[in-house]
């Protein structure tokens, strides 16, 4: 049986955004928010919302228990220093905790994640069924000539 583990981040992360689109709603607000300080700008992608939900996801299974502070930690970045002159050092920003913690939530609601009481949150058996199971439709794909940049 095929995992998570076996196949290629980026194209299980793809697949997953795929099946999760239908699932989660994104809110309102998610086209104008920042997805961290550091950011200058909101995300252009269409599938924004259902792609940060995939790797979240996949972020959750490999690393349980997970909570927002370190995901967010995760999904930072370098921020500050002066781009011209160079006067001060880069430093780190965290990632947005409202963006993370919103799509937990989705996912909590979807049965995919679940809290575990003050340590943060684990995947769920339906969760890793779906991961694995979409993992398997990647690994059938990544055997086509055309998809040969993964293997």
């Amino acid at each position: 049986m095929t995992t998570l583990y076996d196949v290629p981040a980026d194209a299980l992360i793809d697949a997953l955004a795929e099946d999760l689109e239908d699932r989660l709603d994104q809110p309102d607000w998610a086209e104008f928010v920042k997805t961290g300080e550091q950011r200058e700008l909101p995300p252009e992608q269409e599938d924004f919302w259902a792609t940060r939900a995939a790797s979240l996801l996949r972020k959750v299974a490999t690393n349980e228990p997970v909570g927002v502070e370190r995901l967010a930690t995760e999904y930072g970045g370098k921020k500050g220093g002066s781009t011209r002159y160079r006067v001060a050092p880069e430093h780190r920003a965290d990632g947005s905790r409202k963006v993370i913690r919103t799509i937990l939530q989705q996912l909590e609601d979807e049965d995919l994640v679940k809290t575990a009481g003050g340590e943060g949150r684990r995947i769920t058996a339906e969760g890793r069924s779906l991961l694995d199971d979409t993992a398997g439709e990647v690994m059938e794909d990544l055997d086509r000539p055309e998809l040969e940049r993964y293997a």
